[in-house]
């Protein structure tokens, strides 16, 4: 059992995995009590010694083992060959990741929807997953050639908000009939972005003279902080 659950951990470290499967993996303390929260369902756990080094992990583990989850022990070296982090936590979660829906996404006045097009670093993805679900928008849209939302990087970065907003990938003629079906006002944030000729205009940070641009991620963040402030 030990053997083939080390085998699905490293099948899952891959795209090709998750897709066929159905799974992901949560790595660490915080992801892992933000999926039992979250009432995310929990395949398989693993944990090393370093799980019960600090009180908050000895936590994480009784919560588990109340919540009727049993922790399949791995050596610490073992571990460390398994995990994708530089400093592992001792615990590691195989999951069923949500799989979210168009319809789960209610748009409103001040909850606006991310749509992120082509941003291909995971932690900008899940920084940006974390900071609109915790800014209070309606959801996530990825376009092709946006990083996958269950890679393990992008799901940590996240830091448990994918579990909670609904994060839907989607193609250009998906996106724009949800759009026009919602009644939704599209607005382009990149000057050098895709010119969507049905887009409804464009909106954009102000920044000093000599400032080339701003991470993805954090102008984002400033975005949709305007628009959901009211």
């Amino acid at each position: 059992m030990t053997h083939s659950l080390h085998t699905l951990v490293r099948d899952l470290r891959l795209r090709r995995g998750r897709e066929r499967r159905g799974l992901a993996l949560a790595e660490g303390v915080r992801l892992v009590e933000e999926a039992l929260a979250a009432k995310v369902p929990i395949r398989h756990l693993l944990a090393s010694p370093a799980l019960e080094a600090t009180p908050r992990g000895r936590t994480l583990k009784a919560a588990l083992a109340a919540a009727g989850h049993t922790l399949a022990p791995v050596a610490e070296r073992d571990f460390d060959q398994l995990a994708a982090t530089q400093h592992p936590q001792g615990i590691l979660a195989v999951i069923e990741p949500p799989r979210w829906e168009l319809d789960a996404i209610h748009p409103g006045a001040l909850a606006p929807v991310l749509v992120l097009d082509g941003v291909q670093d995971p932690g900008n993805v899940g920084t940006m997953v974390r900071t609109a679900f915790a800014l209070g928008a309606a959801g996530i849209l990825a376009l092709p050639g946006t990083a996958e939302l269950t890679n393990p990087k992008t799901l940590r970065a996240t830091m448990g908000g994918y579990f909670r907003l609904p994060c839907v990938g989607v193609d250009e003629t998906g996106f724009r009939r949800w759009a026009e079906s919602a009644g939704v006002r599209v607005l382009l944030a990149a000057a050098d972005g895709p010119a969507f000729s049905w887009a409804r205009g464009r909106i954009g940070i102000p920044l000093r003279e000599g400032a080339e641009s701003l991470n993805v991620a954090v102008a984002a963040g400033i975005l949709l902080y305007e628009v959901t402030r009211g």
